[in-house]
């Protein structure tokens, strides 16, 4: 008999964001969990923590997420796409020359 050990599922937070934007455009929680293969409970508490504006990433319980920290993961996701965008220029640039 093999033991299974059960893992959390870990979301980016860009996922995360998205599952949320798809829920308040009006699409069902269960079709998008569905969809996304999310549980349907997991996609509620994102909606739910979204209105209240809450963060949708992992923050362990009891630990406040500082202003620093915001700015700091703000700042890690803008520098992500202006990489992606600058690799995609190059790309471009690269093909039509």
């Amino acid at each position: 008999m093999m033991n299974k050990v059960m893992r959390r599922a870990q979301y980016t937070q860009e996922f995360r964001q998205e599952a949320v934007r798809q829920v308040r455009a009006g699409k069902a929680i269960s079709e998008i969990g569905q969809t996304l293969g999310i549980p349907k409970a997991t996609l509620g508490k994102w909606v739910r923590q979204s209105v209240a504006g809450a963060p949708t990433g992992s923050v362990d319980k009891g630990s406040a997420v500082s202003v620093e920290q915001m700015e700091l993961t703000r700042l890690r996701a803008e520098n992500a796409r202006l990489r992606m965008e600058c690799e995609i220029a190059k790309k471009a640039a690269a093909y039509f020359a």
